[in-house]
């Protein structure tokens, strides 16, 4: 009994000194191959290997022994590779199936030790295959039509599709289980198909594992042809050259044929002549007032558009008058900005002169030249005789003559009083009057009360 005792003892102690080592998780892809290692760290160096196996669920995979070599149950998909030391043995998956995900074991037998293993997870991956395309034969009408495909194939875990579109519509997914385990998405967009819905972009946006794929598309929607007519202005005038009308023909597939006839069935006047999608017209006569029609066809079938001409007797000048009024008011704008620019400019020049001027005259005689004094005297009265011109002896009557001469005063102060008076003025108003003083002569004019002021001088 303690002979068994202590050789349990033995064996515990040899297994603790000794582990198997494997990767915890390996990640496989679908159609490749997986390397999944296993090796014994053992601190005992008296330990032998005797034999290492792999195995799953399902049982073994395969095995290697020193004595016997390396067995497979699946020589094509499962290789065992060991290592010089005999210690490890690494076994390959290729190529690696969606049924080969699970949990695996690595077990190793040593002498006198006994068995160890340790487990890993297998987890399968499978890129998808994906596409896009805008479906071929949509025809615009008024009921819902799949306009475009996306489509996500032989994915694991399935990817999850969404559109990005500037159309209104709705989208249909359906996901179907493939037998390797794989998952297909096809997802498609549904909508209302307009002749307007031709060449709108529309994107397919594939998420899987984290990460987004973009396809971009453009929308392919037939129509029967979309027809106007242009270059008709109104004024299309008697003996009137080289006007012509042009026929837009818009479908899908392109138009084939452009068609120019009148309204009434009639012929094309003499003077009219057409060539693919253009109507040409030599001269404009009486023959010409009718309606045109165009008619464009295509693979889905005609279409037709009407244009009614007008012929006038004389040219329609309303809208050149306008079109000259707009461009004239323009013009006038554009004068009155610069003339108000050049007034702005020589007034501020003439400021800029004045100033100058009047620094550099400075020092000189001022060029303000008072009213005559006898007019003076009635408005403003210097603070000197402010006494003696408040009550006057007799308001003075100011006369003129025809000619424009200086004022005549009547009044009865004397001649010599009131040169008195003009001079006092004058001395306080400018004094540079006291530098000049005329010689005082005897005039024929004193003697009918006519008084000439000294500041005519001046």
């Amino acid at each position: 009994m303690q002979l068994l005792l202590l050789v349990l003892g033995l064996l515990c102690s040899v297994l603790q000194a000794q582990e198997v080592l494997v990767t915890e998780k390996q990640i496989g892809i679908v159609g490749k191959e997986v390397i999944m290692p296993c090796k014994l760290n053992s601190k005992d160096p008296s330990v032998r290997v005797t034999q290492i196996m792999w195995m799953n669920s399902s049982g073994r995979l395969a095995a290697y022994s020193p004595h016997i070599g390396t067995h497979s149950t699946d020589p094509t998909r499962f290789t065992l590779i060991n290592s010089t030391e005999q210690t490890s043995a690494t076994l390959i998956i290729s190529p690696v199936l969606t049924t080969d995900q699970g949990e695996y074991w690595c077990e190793v037998t040593t002498f006198p030790g006994g068995t160890v293993k340790a487990a890993t997870t297998l987890i399968v991956k499978a890129i998808p295959q994906n596409s896009a395309e805008a479906n071929h034969g949509v025809v615009a009408g008024d009921h819902e039509q799949a306009v475009a495909t996306c489509k996500s194939a032989n994915s694991r875990p399935p990817s999850k599709i969404t559109w990005h579109a500037a159309i209104p519509g709705n989208v249909s997914n359906t996901m179907i289980n493939n037998t390797d385990g794989t998952y297909t998405i096809v997802s498609q967009y549904v909508t209302i198909p307009e002749w307007t819905t031709d060449g709108k972009s529309l994107t397919c946006i594939i998420n899987y594992d984290s990460t987004d794929y973009t396809i971009p598309l453009t929308l392919s929607v037939q129509y029967p042809p979309v027809v106007t007519i242009e270059d008709f202005d109104d004024n299309w005038h008697l003996h009137r050259n080289g006007v012509y009308l042009t026929c837009n023909g818009k479908g899908n597939p392109p138009p084939t044929s452009y068609i120019w006839k009148t309204a009434d069935g009639s012929p094309l006047p003499a003077s009219v002549s057409a060539k693919n999608n253009v109507l040409y017209v030599d001269e404009v006569d009486e023959r010409v007032n009718r309606s045109f029609l165009c008619e464009v066809t295509n693979a889905l079938g005609s279409r037709e558009s009407r244009q009614d001409v007008i012929v006038r007797d004389k040219p329609n000048t309303s809208g050149a008058g306008t079109t000259g009024g707009i461009i004239g008011g323009i013009i006038a704008g554009i004068v009155g900005i610069a003339v108000a620019s050049t007034v702005i400019m020589i007034c501020r020049q003439q400021r800029r002169n004045e100033i100058a001027k009047d620094e550099e005259e400075g020092d000189g005689p001022p060029a303000y030249k008072p009213p005559p004094p006898s007019l003076k005297l009635l408005t403003e009265q210097p603070s000197g005789h402010e006494t003696l011109l408040k009550n006057p002896p007799q308001q003075p009557e100011i006369t003129y003559h025809e000619e424009m001469t200086p004022p005549k005063f009547k009044q009865s102060i004397g001649p010599h009083h009131h040169l008195a008076l003009e001079d006092d003025y004058l001395e306080q108003e400018n004094p540079i009057y006291n530098e000049y003083a005329p010689h005082e002569r005897d005039s024929p004019r004193e003697d009918h009360g006519f008084v000439m002021s000294p500041a005519v001088y001046v």
